[in-house]
């Protein structure tokens, strides 16, 4: 296979995504498959590799994500270097940003040595939902090409990055899930994946290209994680 050209499987799965399922205002719905997403993630953290890192064919950990200790807080640090954010966000936001972050600096160690699957992008468009079975059930999960090894809670701030706890419409149904399908969830886990989910936004706003309205979308989500997580005083 060596002399192939670049080519794609590709398979069918009926359903429409959980983001089209969200927009029907269905409580009931979005319940069921917020629930079914907490199994199918808590499935996926089942496949471990022998240390964190990003992934190659294989699959397999090629390296890992930075070396030495706070790996998280240091990632912010880098990208809290890059013009485009600076421009993209006031030095007040970005101040408390890495302030909070190295607040949880010694509880994110603990997860420094977690190294199941991570989807990377563990988001409603990028899951597919279908009713069978008489509930709403996850089809199937698509787009990989952000996986790594690492943490899960990685994922869980992903998918609940817009649950708001005034107007909570994916919890507590997907921890609940997530659980019962035998996932692990630390002390504080809501709080550490919303750090997490913090350096990934971070590292979004470091970017080129971004039109102007998902600029603003992610500032402002970044500024609220920001204000209402705990941090120094």
């Amino acid at each position: 296979m060596e002399d192939a050209p670049p080519f794609v499987m590709a398979r069918y799965l009926e359903g429409i995504t959980f983001r089209e399922l969200k927009r029907s205002g269905d409580a009931e719905a979005i319940a069921e498959a917020s629930y079914s997403a907490g199994q199918i993630l808590a499935s996926i953290g089942r496949i471990t590799f022998p240390k964190p890192g990003w992934l190659a064919p294989g699959p397999k950990v090629v390296r890992t994500m930075l070396e030495g200790a706070d790996p998280v807080p240091r990632l912010v640090d880098l990208y809290l270097a890059s013009p485009n954010l600076h421009r993209r966000m006031t030095a007040e936001v970005r101040d408390r940003t890495h302030e909070v972050v190295w607040f949880w600096a010694a509880e994110l160690g603990s997860l420094e040595a977690e190294s199941c699957l991570v989807h990377g992008d563990f988001g409603k468009r990028n899951l597919l939902v279908r009713r069978f079975a008489g509930k709403w059930n996850v089809a199937g999960v698509l787009d990989w090409e952000f996986a790594v090894s690492g943490s899960a809670l990685i994922d869980l701030g992903h998918f609940l990055r817009y649950e708001r706890a005034m107007h909570p419409r994916l919890e507590p149904h997907f921890s609940a899930g997530y659980l019962h399908a035998g996932g692990n969830l630390p002390k504080n886990w809501r709080q550490l994946a919303r750090v997490l989910d913090i350096a990934s936004l971070w590292e979004s706003l470091t970017h080129d290209e971004l039109p102007d309205d998902v600029v603003t979308e992610l500032v402002e989500l970044v500024s609220e994680m920001a204000t209402c997580l705990p941090g120094p005083e």
